[in-house]
């Protein structure tokens, strides 16, 4: 089975944790657009949601399946949210990231009651790291603060090389219109301290790791869908 035969079956799996009536956060990235399309489906079918969309292209995506769109200021509180990671251990620690909405998928995640992660085979992990860290920042002083992630990176072990996204020979710019610095940390053994201190740094709007936020884990395997929940729960 191909990883987006097993992302579609993690997809499908969550939508038996949609209820009538929930407030719903929409992830972004390969795996949530799965997810969606099946909420456009059941909203074709006569399910009644409202959803807040982590990023601009699941937005579009959504209004294009007539799935009613909110957002926290009309909507601060939600049921749940269900997105996919680029990286899960087996705590449910997550790399988020990869596809430049970060920012905007942490506050929805944290603002609702439960996160389903829903994510292929590949993606689980021993030890974070692996897959480059995303770290978010504002432009004004971005080589200061690039500077500063590397010194605190190395603080914690982590000495891979950090690096400016760019896209079509431009930075890539996020929909909160900042950037992006992708860190190859390789692992990262610390996760929760070095998520604490990167955000300590001025210019850091938000870093791709989201510790102890994820409440489970729907993982598509070739045999079905495994369900994760942390281990130290």
């Amino acid at each position: 089975m191909s990883a987006e035969e097993q992302k579609s079956r993690a997809a499908l799996g969550a939508i038996g944790y949609v209820e009538d009536g929930m407030r719903l956060g929409l992830g972004t990235g390969s795996t949530a657009v799965y997810f969606t399309d099946a909420v456009g489906r059941r909203v074709a079918d006569g399910l009644k949601v409202v959803c807040v969309p982590t990023s601009e292209a699941t937005a579009a995506q959504a209004r294009a399946l007539n799935i009613p769109l909110t957002t926290l200021e009309e909507t601060p509180h939600l049921d749940l949210t269900v997105d996919g990671a680029d990286e899960l251990d087996g705590n449910l620690n997550l790399i988020k990231g990869g596809g430049g909405a970060l920012l905007r998928e942490k506050i929805v995640a944290t603002a609702s009651d439960r996160m389903i992660v829903i994510a292929d085979a590949s993606k689980r992990v021993d030890v974070l790291g692996q897959f480059k860290l995303p770290v978010e920042v504002v432009p004004f002083g971005a080589e200061t603060t690039h500077r500063r992630v590397i010194e605190v990176a190395r603080a914690f072990g982590c000495q891979g090389e950090v690096t400016l996204r760019m896209k079509d020979k431009e930075p890539f710019i996020t929909d909160g219109q900042h950037l992006i610095y992708d860190c190859a940390f390789g692992r990262i053994e610390d996760a929760a301290g070095l998520a604490d201190e990167l955000n300590r740094i001025p210019g850091v709007v938000e870093n791709g790791l989201f510790i102890s936020i994820a409440a489970l884990a729907l993982v598509g395997t070739d045999e079905g869908v495994e369900t994760v929940v942390p281990a130290k729960s």
